[in-house]
């Protein structure tokens, strides 16, 4: 060991920043595993290194006690006070053993040992920086594309941006500068697995805090967010600050924060709406950029009916059901949209089906009573019926 080496961990520690100590631990770890391979199995040393000059002197420990059990790991209490009088039991007496040469072999072994230290303690470095990271957006460049997944260069670590994590239709090329919001950060055996991605809700929230101060200080709030990656996405904003624009500020200048994260998603429409804490105005809201005519909560589950014009019903559903359906993940509730026309085809047949019951439940009564009469007649001529036959068949002769 030399201060050349020293020198050399310092510049590990600059360019892994992996901390000196953790090195120098790391290197007094391998020369104990050394020293117990080649030169004493069974016995308990110590490795102490000089952080100035980088000499390292080898200890073996041993403890004081009355009867010797085992003479490598343990020493009398007579023979510690030859030489220190002061010894007393359980004491640690210390004699250096420093062998005058390692050799290949020892020096091999503390080769690998401090190559698996550093390698660990880098693991766990970049595992404790990512995991404080979770749910932020990290930046990269594209290393490679290999089977349809892009690997990151962050630096210190490459991450995988997956298929079903990447926006529909963006072109990736090695050399790209790119964004990415980290899903999960997990430890595996092939070191940190860092779960990253460009199309969860999460990416355009914090995009938006990006961009916009007044989310960053708390000043405006993003309530919920929906999204389908790619083509469109509603976000949910707002502000308990009479004096500020929930929505205005969100938009920006001229447009300039919006299109920014436009511009990054690579054109995905993003509706931004104002959240309320009435059910009907949110739902309403929601369903931007079409227009609502009403709103009814249906009672019994979180569902609600809202009407809009004739010519507003495929811009309120969307293409593919996409408006209606970002709507529903937005507030939570199950929206079913009719137009005017439906609602009155619904309300005509309604009033059709009741007075056709009406009509029904008339005639009905009416047939009810005429047989009800019919049956007191019935009834009547069996009750004269069983009278009579009540009577004996020979009546008795009265004495005049």
């Amino acid at each position: 060991m030399s201060s050349e080496l020293l020198a050399a961990l310092k510049d590990l520690e600059r360019e892994k920043g992996i901390d000196f100590d953790v090195l120098v631990d790391a290197i007094e770890a391998a020369l104990i595993s050394a020293y117990k391979k080649n030169f004493g199995a069974s016995q308990n040393v110590r490795v102490d290194i000089d952080h100035e000059s980088g000499e390292f002197k080898v200890f073996t420990r041993r403890v004081v006690v009355e009867s010797v059990a085992d003479p490598k790991v343990e020493i009398s209490l007579e023979e510690a006070r030859r030489s220190h009088p002061d010894y007393m039991p359980e004491d640690v007496v210390e004699n250096e053993v420093t062998p005058k040469d390692f050799g290949r072999i020892a020096a091999q072994t503390a080769k690998q040992v401090v190559v698996q230290r550093i390698r660990e303690a880098e693991r766990d470095m970049i595992y404790d920086k990512y995991y404080n990271q979770k749910g932020d957006i990290i930046t990269g460049i594209i290393h490679r594309c290999e089977n349809r997944s892009v690997y990151i260069d962050m630096g210190n670590t490459e991450v995988c941006l997956g298929p079903n994590e990447q926006i529909p239709g963006e072109n990736y090329a090695p050399g790209m500068r790119v964004k990415a919001y980290i899903i999960d950060v997990k430890k595996t055996t092939k070191g940190p697995q860092i779960q990253v991605s460009r199309s969860h809700p999460g990416f355009l929230e914090r995009l938006f805090e990006l961009e916009v101060p007044e989310i960053q200080d708390g000043t405006i709030e993003v309530k919920s967010v929906a999204r389908e990656a790619g083509y469109r996405s509603k976000i949910a904003v707002w502000s308990d600050n009479e004096n500020v624009d929930a929505l205005g500020a969100c938009v920006g200048p001229k447009g300039m924060r919006v299109q920014a994260i436009v511009n990054e998603l690579r054109g995905e429409k993003i509706d931004i709406i104002k959240w309320n804490e009435e059910a009907t105005e949110f739902i309403a809201s929601a369903l931007s950029p079409a227009k609502v005519v009403s709103v009814e909560i249906l009672d019994g589950e979180r569902g609600a009916q809202v009407v809009v014009p004739d010519y507003q019903l495929s811009l309120a559903i969307g293409k593919e059901g996409q408006n209606a359906r970002l709507a529903a993940k937005l507030t939570g509730w199950k929206i079913d949209i009719k137009s005017e026309s439906q609602i009155d085809q619904l309300i005509e047949a309604l009033r059709e089906t009741n007075q056709g019951r009406d009509d029904w439940m008339e005639e009905d009564w009416d047939q009810e009573s005429w047989n009800e009469e019919e049956w007191d007649e019935v009834q009547s001529q069996d009750a004269e019926e069983e009278t009579t036959e009540d009577l004996p068949a020979e009546a008795p002769i009265l004495a005049e």
